[in-house]
């Protein structure tokens, strides 16, 4: 049985972000590949849609400027022939203030000859923002479940 194309590829995200390995990362992405981060782009340029290979190389690496993986653990995770989705809490570490971060994620993720040809993450971005802040953001009396 030969390793799951997510495997490989999540691997060398982890080293092109804490290592600065950009080419082995660079290796596993299509040159066509679509790429979106949903979450507030406001606050973080490397958030957003980015078509093409260069494009989502320069994500990696401006992510790579902002923060490091200390620790990540798949909640919950599906694989298929060539494709995965997962749930995921990650500590980070912010490079500008040495804050510790938690976020949850989902992401989504398909593969076509072992490289990345389409991802998706959706971010936990209320409790981001709220940490990356530093203060509680209080919702207006609509918001808040009753």
């Amino acid at each position: 049985m030969t390793e799951h194309s997510l495997w490989r590829f999540s691997r060398a995200f982890h080293r092109a972000i804490n290592e600065r390995q950009i080419a082995d990362v660079a290796a596993l992405i299509d040159d066509d590949v679509e790429w979106a981060i949903y979450g507030p782009i406001d606050l973080f340029s490397f958030f957003g849609a980015r078509q093409g290979k260069d494009a989502v190389l320069e994500v990696i690496r401006q992510m790579a400027e902002n923060f490091r993986v200390r620790r990540f653990d798949r909640e919950s995770i599906m694989l298929g022939v060539d494709s995965a989705a997962s749930m995921m809490r990650y500590s980070l570490t912010s490079l500008d203030s040495s804050k510790p971060i938690s976020v949850r994620i989902a992401h989504f993720a398909q593969f076509r000859g072992g490289l990345l040809t389409r991802f998706r993450v959706l971010v936990d971005s209320f409790d981001l923002v709220e940490q990356t802040v530093g203060y509680p953001i209080h919702l207006p009396r609509i918001a808040v479940a009753q």
